[in-house]
């Protein structure tokens, strides 16, 4: 592995999937999507069957809370093996350029390992890789027992750099025709198509690399967002997978303070973490929002008044006669203005916060759901990407309600998280569900 230090980033010893192989049974969406959809997983399920597929070496977070979890994991850790042992893989050094259709075009992106010493995931972080919103920590221990002691990693993880110049990824785009092609082919349930290729120009990864070093210049950094000349670089912000990259740093924190000889650790793997790195300003990359659902709330017909006493009736809720309606209210809303949707089976109805507790819409409801749910006046919440998603999710049940939020502006992302810390938990979303990263490239995570 080639490791560029101060970049943070390296070379990685990348697995890729035999030819002979049905792509598209092997690649599956990230474990983290469609995760009140049991429906969508059972699918993939059925569609993939014994055949080899990445499927068989994840844990879809849907099923977490199944009786049979610990044989799961056991079966996940088997096939890891498996797959490893009887040339499942061809493996491969390089930097992979991955082209990815979505409902806004081709999505591109960098396939490095990323140094997980540089990355921090607390809301504060001054690191040279920071989470974009709040990490759920009782999330990370599920995680943290399904990759401790597994034999490879699976990336889902999408990072992003600020780079409206393109500098970074631009020279292996304008390239590509030059480059082997690894992969092309169509994802399950017409999820758009992927691409691969493997830089193998020294000349374009010189100007890869070179774009990478500009955009680390600290005098340039500073420049760019007005800042103080002491303010701490952030190279990359974790747009997707956050906890996955929160989990792969707990493993490695783990394993530094077992080891009692650090110099044995120098060359571990798993001190990286395989990502896709994605240029924020790419024009296919939407930011779409993260809605929130309550199943079985105990009293709908009290929802509005608990609204209306936690925000001490700083709010106004209004009706609307359609869905449709709702949405261009809170699209539409002026700059300044807070509004979020409250969709239940009985209609549609805006809140508008009068007096905001934060500076986003998100932010300020999240207390009240947090607080709502602490009291036990709703079975649980969930978070759900896609307005449809959401609608057909309150429909399941009388007694649930949706909360329809509106998207970020991706250009305040960067300054954002400069100058206040990570956003709240599950702010924005790159994209639909079906545009998330779909599994593919495999690394191992042990050195034999």
């Amino acid at each position: 592995m080639k490791i560029f230090d101060s970049l943070g980033v390296a070379k990685a010893d990348i697995l890729l999937p035999v030819e002979s192989l049905d792509l598209n049974r092997w690649s599956v969406i990230a474990c983290d999507q469609f995760t009140s959809e049991p429906e969508y997983w059972d699918r993939v399920a059925a569609l993939v069957g014994s055949a080899p597929s990445t499927f068989h070496l994840i844990y879809p977070e849907v099923y977490l809370n199944a009786p049979d979890k610990e044989t799961r994991i056991k079966n996940i850790k088997s096939k890891m093996r498996e797959y490893l042992s009887t040339g499942v893989f061809n493996q491969l050094e390089g930097i992979i350029y991955v082209e990815r259709e979505t409902a806004h075009g081709w999505r591109k992106g960098l396939l490095f390992a990323v140094d997980l010493e540089k990355y921090d995931y607390r809301p504060q972080a001054k690191s040279l890789i920071r989470a974009t919103e709040g990490t759920i920590l009782e999330r990370i221990p599920p995680r943290v027992q399904i990759r401790e002691g597994a034999e490879l990693e699976l990336p889902h993880i999408m990072m992003l750099v600020d780079d409206p110049e393109n500098s970074f990824i631009g020279p292996a785009s304008e390239h590509r025709q030059d480059f082997p092609l690894l992969y092309d082919f169509d994802l399950m349930f017409d999820s758009g198509r992927l691409r691969g290729f493997l830089i193998n120009q020294p000349n374009v990864e010189e100007e890869i690399l070179a774009g990478l070093s500009q955009l680390a210049d600290q005098k340039k950094f500073c420049q760019r967002y007005n800042l103080l000349p002491e303010t701490p670089l952030l190279l990359y912000a974790v747009g997707d997978g956050n906890h996955s990259l929160a989990t792969a740093k707990t493993i490695w924190e783990k394993t530094k303070a077992a080891s009692a000889n650090p110099e044995e650790l120098k060359n571990s793997p798993l001190r990286y973490a395989l990502v896709e790195i994605v240029n924020l300003h790419d024009e296919s990359l939407v930011f779409e929002p993260i809605h929130r659902i309550l199943f079985e709330v105990k009293n709908l017909l009290a929802l509005e008044d608990e609204l209306r006493a936690f925000f001490q009736q700083e709010v106004e809720i209004l009706s609307h006669p359609s869905y449709e309606d709702l949405k261009r209210t809170i699209n539409n809303k002026k700059k300044n203005e807070q509004i979020a949707g409250l969709i239940l089976n009985q209609g549609f109805k805006s809140i508008k916060f009068l007096k905001p507790s934060t500076n986003l819409t998100v932010g300020t409801i999240q207390a009240f759901l947090d607080k709502f749910l602490n009291d036990g006046k709703a079975q649980n919440l969930d978070y759900v990407h896609g307005d449809d998603s959401l609608l057909q999710l309150v429909r399941k049940s009388e007694n649930n309600a949706g909360i329809y939020l509106p998207a970020l502006d991706k250009n305040q992302l960067f300054p954002t998280v400069i100058l206040d810390g990570a956003l709240p938990r599950k702010t924005f979303s790159m994209g639909e569900a079906w545009e998330k990263r779909f599994y593919l490239e495999g690394r191992k995570l042990i050195n034999r």
